[in-house]
């Protein structure tokens, strides 16, 4: 067993402080995700800032309506808060699909946004895997990718990005707020999680340092229809094939406001905007859903093995936008 330092954490700042005083430093919450990789041997901090005891664990809301969420509330008491399942039903239906009930009662939002990848390659020290180790190759590409990208993949990494919960902060014009050395900044949930181009050992854009400590929920989609589907390959506790969540607003017949994300097609969940300006302005059929999705969907480029991806993300996004179409015109839940 590698020895490393631990610190319990008082404050924010004391987090931050602590790990700038500690070369190879991770931050530890749930440790549903960190925990496993130490184990494997894929992290071997050098010492572990734990936040546990941080004063991020509410759920408050903000004199403009929106949600703020700290990044130690539990998955499963986010997925159960009154607020969250009532004005942004797409996050709690993406939280409750992730995981198990075990794992949700432990992990966290902050820590849930911050997981890795769940390819063999990444996770076997045996394998190449650039992520892991730049310069060594990606042992996925000629191997096993059934599970991997479809959108957005590089030379360097084809792996897709784990999280349910994130694809739904995307469609939701979700922020993740961030605190470190340079202080505090925001970042929109639709960008905080990079392509990997030349550099896939960078997961997101949080800087040397920074710590999340809460993701904002915007009054601007409180109380639209909103849905999360997931396709896996069994009925409970596995990860995605593919997932969609869409946000809608109807005006005059019309969508006013579209929101559309896709999940495990990509190193980052993929928000739709192609779809989306497809969708503004027209009338929410049918013809007009697939149009939009497929426009997004025409910049995929699948590999020998994953290319039933395509129309089994297609058909999600197509079912849950008439659903929610019949939601909002009829009040039928979706």
């Amino acid at each position: 067993m590698k020895e490393f330092a631990y610190v319990r954490a008082g404050s924010v700042e004391e987090a931050t402080s602590a790990y700038a005083s500690h070369a190879g430093a991770r931050y530890l919450g749930g440790g549903t995700n960190l925990v496993d990789l130490m184990k494997l041997g894929v992290e071997a901090p050098a010492a572990l800032i734990d936040v546990t005891r941080l004063p991020l664990d509410t759920v408050e809301e903000l004199p403009d309506g929106a949600l703020r969420v700290g990044a130690m509330v539990r998955n499963s008491d986010l997925a159960a808060h009154p607020l969250v399942r009532d004005r942004y039903p797409a996050l709690s239906q993406a939280v409750l699909a992730g995981a198990s009930g075990q794992l949700r009662n432990v992990a966290t939002t902050g820590g849930n946004l911050l997981q890795r990848t769940r390819c063999p390659y990444f996770q076997d020290l045996s394998k190449p895997c650039n992520k892991r180790e730049p310069g060594s190759g990606c042992g996925a590409r000629d191997g096993v990718h059934r599970d991997h990208a479809v959108l957005g993949h590089s030379a360097q990494c084809i792996a897709t990005h784990p999280s349910d919960m994130a694809v739904a902060l995307s469609a939701l014009d979700g922020r993740v707020e961030l605190d470190g050395p340079e202080g505090a900044r925001s970042v929109a949930a639709a960008d905080f999680h990079r392509l990997p181009g030349d550099r896939p050992e960078q997961d997101t854009e949080i800087r040397p340092g920074e710590l999340v400590t809460g993701v904002v929920l915007p009054a601007a989609t409180a109380g639209l229809p909103s849905a999360y589907r997931k396709a896996r390959d069994r009925a409970s506790y596995a990860f995605a094939l593919a997932s969609v969540a869409v946000v809608l607003r109807l005006e005059d017949g019309v969508i006013g406001h579209a929101g559309l994300a896709f999940g495990a097609l990509a190193h980052r969940p993929w928000r739709a905007r192609r779809a989306e300006e497809a969708l503004l302005g027209a009338a929410p059929t049918l013809a007009a859903f697939e149009h939009a999705v497929d426009l997004e969907l025409s910049a995929a480029r699948p590999l020998r093995d994953n290319a039933f991806k395509v129309p089994l993300a297609r058909n999600l996004a197509v079912d849950v936008l008439s659903r929610l179409t019949d939601t909002a015109f009829t009040g039928r839940a979706a």
